[in-house]
């Protein structure tokens, strides 16, 4: 049996998703079953309710699991909440333990989340079950953000000057996460994930701009004025200046390396962004809402 927890995420759903197409028995945990009830409705899918900062609530959830996908979302008690999980998971008896961690989990890191991705690591490696960290880089869905001001002013307003970053899709993420959950020979090992190639923000624009038929840009904007659109548009300020973090990284070039890992892991050519452009050109004329990110 293999636990997806954050199912009803962008990650989780997907890997659900795929697990389930392969025909393997997953067992989704979510804090709400009514947001789970398109998993529920899958083949070899059991939905279980669960919270993972609620250790107490996931013994149900761990019955009989023998490996887990750890995921959940970036804010303030992701350290707290995951660390809580690979306890629990240990005192349950779950033998492998694959963790969606980031691109650069550095315990030094000025990112917060990477320090956080990074202490988590450390915890799990001494936990005593098998691990594999899926160390991703940029998920290609972060740049719904911008359908905002891609209708309003065809434009990409970002504070990353002219670094390059190498984005990889979601369901590359998905499918090699469904590859090392479901076979052998991944104990142990640190997988950095990151598409085919490393583009920057004029070239991502570049294209958007062939996938939807219209004229985007990009526009480069000082870190405090980007900032300021976050709070404005109701960021929580905690996640803007967590984002700040990751800018200021991204600007150094620690995200722009591309890594060969997925390419040999999927078995082929992980998805260009100008694939992904093609595939969600809807979203981005604003034909159709975008997923939440």
């Amino acid at each position: 049996m293999i636990l997806v927890t954050g199912a009803t995420g962008l990650n989780g759903g997907e890997l659900v998703r795929r697990l389930s197409a392969r025909g393997v028995a997953v067992r989704a945990l979510t804090r709400s079953l009514e947001k789970a009830a398109a998993l529920s409705a899958l083949p070899n899918v059991e939905v279980v309710a669960g919270d993972m900062a609620q250790p107490e609530t996931l013994a149900a959830a761990l019955r009989g699991v023998d490996r887990a996908m750890l995921i959940s979302s970036s804010d303030p008690a992701m350290l707290e909440v995951q660390s809580a999980f690979i306890a629990a998971a240990a005192s349950a008896g779950v033998k492998h333990v694959v963790k969606l961690s980031g691109i650069m989990p550095e315990l030094d890191s000025p990112f917060r989340f990477a320090r956080m991705h990074g202490e988590i690591e450390r915890r799990l490696e001494a936990s005593g079950m098998a691990f594999t960290q899926l160390r991703a880089g940029e998920f290609m869905p972060a740049y719904f953000r911008q359908v905002p001001s891609i209708l309003a002013k065809g434009a990409l307003f970002l504070p990353m000057e002219n670094a390059k970053i190498a984005s990889i899709d979601v369901g590359d993420i998905a499918e090699v996460a469904a590859t090392v959950l479901t076979s052998s020979g991944h104990e142990g090992k640190i997988y950095p994930l990151t598409g085919p190639e490393a583009l920057g923000m004029a070239e991502v624009a570049d294209a958007l701009s062939a996938a939807t038929g219209k004229s985007i840009r990009y526009v480069n904007i000082a870190p405090d004025d980007a900032k300021n659109a976050q709070l404005a548009a109701g960021v929580p300020p905690y996640l803007a200046d967590a984002l700040a973090e990751l800018f200021a990284e991204r600007r150094k070039g620690k995200e722009a390396q591309v890594s060969p890992v997925a390419q040999t892991l999927l078995g082929r050519r992980p998805t260009s962004f100008a694939e992904f452009a093609v595939r969600n050109a809807a979203i981005f004329r604003g034909e159709q809402p975008a997923p939440k990110i």
